[in-house]
């Protein structure tokens, strides 16, 4: 186990400069926060109708206000808990809590959840919770149950919206995040040292690894970053590790992804099995480093940067394969990915720009234009639905798909829109 720590921790310490520069360049101000609504008659309709809509404000949904474009707030969450019943949480009007000092907690915010039947629209459950921050709070498991983010807690909860506490950590979460099969999840939060931490905590990296982190000194420890892997049926913690910042994790139930430098802008993709004995699993060209996506357990996706200045999108299988790749606009940021649990389908969202982003011409909000939603088929690119997503949500939250990959819920026009989608060609098996 130490072994498999210093490899993660080896890959973390490279990943932390291998996100996409672009939202370091977003430049806010008070008057540059009101949204306009730009016509743009280069903008991609929708490829077909909804085959049902229901409408958000029968829900209690009301658009944000338009000073939050370009926070990357998470403000909803849209998910599938099954083929036929939505989770929508959505942010709500109300007034901060004060403690006895009298001071207001301006991260408190109050999200109203309901689940929804589709397609007739019905409400099944209902409730309200209060979240302290506002990063990504919604995570499907299995079953048609949930795990809700709060500071350093996840509760788990069902279809009738009860809560239990279930995992509790030393320090608020930073990051989250599950394999694609759900069997585990991976978490980065950042806490003091363990000394302070309470009995019912998540266990905290133990002497017995300081020789793991002797570059983390005292004076470090009190704010360090940690990096966890646990079952997710069990809670149980399978790897403990200091790392720099909280960033993405590509991984699966057994091993994760890293990029390592080759020549010029090549960039060889390497699969690091927990048990060890790492494997080649691809190369692409890339002017930064590309960030990696699992899309099933065997197939992943690259997002890179080409040479002329347009993100690629490139899905490949871990034995090396290229299966397809796809041109992006120069203009194109913030890419997110969803994938159905099936893993036959995936789901692209990405904010539209008005010009391309780069250290001499940074972003504001009155560049941000629309925010584009691709279906694709997960064995051939192909796409199954195009259309847009309104209003922009340029944290996501703002689309679903379905376990099956089947149909897909997209926050619209005033309503939620559900597309039916024929069933997805299989995924390629693998090498013997």
């Amino acid at each position: 186990m130490d072994a498999m720590s210093c490899r993660v921790r080896s890959v973390m310490l490279h990943r932390t400069a291998a996100v996409l520069p672009v939202a370091a360049m977003l430049v806010l101000g008070a008057a540059a926060a009101r949204h306009k609504q730009v016509e743009d008659p280069l903008a991609p309709q929708s490829s077909q109708q909804p085959s049902y809509t229901i409408s958000a404000a029968s829900l209690g949904f009301a658009p944000p206000g338009e000073i939050y474009l370009g926070a990357r707030y998470s403000l909803v969450s849209l998910d599938f808990l099954d083929e036929d019943r939505l989770l929508f949480t959505f942010r709500v009007p109300g007034l901060f809590h004060r403690d006895p000092s009298g001071t207001a907690d301006e991260m408190e915010r109050h999200v109203r959840a309901v689940v929804v039947h589709v397609p007739d629209g019905a409400v099944q459950a209902e409730a309200l919770w209060t979240l302290h921050d506002y990063g990504r709070y919604v995570f499907i498991l299995e079953g048609g149950k949930f795990a809700l983010r709060d500071r350093d807690t996840l509760s788990l909860g069902d279809d009738s919206l009860a809560l239990t506490p279930w995992l509790h950590f030393p320090g608020p979460l930073q990051y989250v995040e599950f394999d694609p099969s759900r069997q585990y999840l991976v978490t980065e939060s950042t806490e003091a040292s363990a000394s302070h931490a309470k009995s019912s905590d998540i266990p905290s990296p133990s002497t017995a690894q300081a020789s793991i982190n002797a570059d983390v000194s005292p004076t470090n420890q009190k704010q360090d970053t940690v990096l966890r892997i646990l079952r997710s049926s069990s809670g149980q913690v399978m790897l403990v590790s200091h790392v720099h910042a909280a960033v993405h994790v590509p991984f699966n139930g057994e091993g994760y992804l890293e990029t390592l430098r080759s020549r010029g802008i090549s960039w060889m993709i390497q699969f690091d099995p927990f048990t060890g004995g790492a494997t080649r699993a691809g190369l692409v060209d890339s002017v930064c480093a590309p960030r990696l996506d699992f899309i099933s357990p065997k197939e992943y996706a690259a997002t890179v940067c080409s040479s002329s200045g347009g993100p690629w999108f490139v899905a490949m299988t871990l034995d090396g394969r290229l299966l397809w790749q796809k041109p992006d606009s120069a203009t194109t940021i913030w890419p997110l990915l969803l994938v159905s649990k099936s893993g036959t389908r995936l789901v692209r969202e990405t904010v539209q720009a008005t010009h391309a982003v780069n250290a001499t011409a940074p972003l504001s909000p009155d560049d941000l234009i629309r925010q584009n939603v691709t279906v694709m088929d997960a064995a051939t690119g192909k796409e199954s639905l195009r259309a847009q997503a309104s209003p922009i949500y340029d944290a996501g939250g703002n689309v679903a798909i379905s376990p099956s990959g089947r149909r897909v819920a997209i926050l619209r026009d005033g309503g939620v829109q559900i597309f039916d989608l024929p069933e997805a060609p299989p995924l390629p098996p693998s090498k013997p």
